[in-house]
């Protein structure tokens, strides 16, 4: 920063002699015009340097943004990047009138392969499985709302801890006497789509 330039105050003006050789101070009208012209100076400076103070450098500015982004790309490799149904996932027949309904485990995990806890709107829909085939998916069979754990209280009560995963029990109307191929797909904060499939065997 260059040097500052020191004003002196007004008291401290020159003044000039009069005609009876007595010293006098400067007319009313010179004073005032000094005095206007030490305020616009003393303005300027101050501009000038508070404009100093404030402002980043261009490689001030570049280290920051480089900055931002760094933290934003380290917080992605946390984010859920895959989806997976735990084989606890099965049909449930029960043994009274009451109706039948599918227990599903579903774990997601990041980029380093961590099970995680993480909002998200889950959608689950159930296939026909067509054996002995290339595309064993076949027409849906079923289809349930979704079910949204954006809210921090219920994402917590479908997150089982010991399993790092979340439960959800599904009614189901179908006849159980045939494997299905059950889809979850998980729609995440971050616009993410993770999908995967399970077969669901038949239950004896």
């Amino acid at each position: 920063m260059s040097d500052c330039v020191i004003l002196p105050p007004l008291n401290n003006l020159p003044f000039y002699p009069a005609k009876n050789g007595q010293f006098d101070e400067l007319p009313k009208v010179r004073m005032k015009s000094y005095r206007i012209t030490y305020q616009a100076l003393l303005l300027i400076l101050f501009s000038a340097n508070f404009g100093c103070e404030q402002s980043l450098g261009p490689n001030e500015n570049k280290a920051k943004a480089n900055n931002g982004t760094d933290t934003l790309s380290i917080y992605t490799l946390y984010a859920p990047s895959k989806i997976d149904i735990l084989p606890l996932t099965e049909f449930v027949r029960p043994s009274d009138a009451q109706q039948s309904k599918i227990n599903i485990y579903v774990s997601l995990l990041d980029s380093f392969g961590s099970q995680i806890k993480t909002p998200g709107i889950f959608r689950f829909e159930l296939y026909e499985h067509i054996p002995r085939s290339a595309k064993p998916k076949g027409k849906r069979a079923a289809i349930w709302p979704d079910v949204d754990l954006t809210d921090p209280a219920i994402n917590n009560d479908s997150w089982r801890d010991f399993l790092r995963a979340y439960e959800f029990r599904l009614p189901c109307d179908l006849a159980l006497n045939q494997d299905y191929i059950l889809q979850v797909t998980c729609l995440c904060p971050n616009g993410n789509r993770l999908s995967t499939d399970f077969t669901l065997r038949q239950t004896k």
